[in-house]
């Protein structure tokens, strides 16, 4: 195969590609529509009513509806698959995830990455950890998120082209 057939282009990030205290802004961002949180609640059977009932979230300290977190998290990641781990084997942990502010239907969202860490695996040869903080923030400039996450990355030249 030539480099005009599909499926044989290289895209993403390979191990030698990260250096610790490099950044990635995501792009693009994503508004949050009244639907997306209400689908995304009830499907994950997360019947809380301050995701899906208007008038109970009327009542409450906000005044409306809250955007589901674990929405606002699921779509945050999404962002960072282009810049970091397109051509990741594996996820291996999420951790210290701080929700720091609310997220309303209709806020437009926004990520930025930064590499923490980037190291060999000890078992597999060809692939490493890169360990990565991202941060979520609104159209305003507000963080309402972080999270660090670990992913094991291949080498480029472990990568089979035919």
């Amino acid at each position: 195969m030539d480099d005009e057939t599909p499926g044989t282009e290289t895209h993403g990030r390979f191990l030698e590609d990260f250096t610790p205290g490099q950044t990635f802004r995501h792009w693009p961002g994503r508004t949050i529509t009244e639907t997306d949180n209400i689908h995304f609640s009830l499907i994950t059977m997360n019947r809380h009513p301050m995701h899906c009932d208007a008038a109970f979230a009327a009542r409450s300290e906000f005044g409306k509806p809250l955007v589901n977190s674990g929405l606002t998290l699921a779509i945050v990641l999404g962002m960072t698959v282009d810049d970091i781990s397109l051509n990741a084997i594996a996820n291996l942990g999420w951790k210290d995830i701080s929700l720091t502010a609310p997220v309303f239907p209709n806020d437009t969202i926004y990520a930025r990455s930064e590499v923490l860490a980037v190291r060999p695996s000890k078992s597999r040869p060809t692939q490493g950890i890169v360990t990565t903080r991202t941060t979520g923030f609104k159209a305003d400039g507000t963080v309402f998120m972080t999270f660090d996450r670990s992913s094991l990355i291949p080498t480029r030249a472990s990568v089979v082209r035919s």
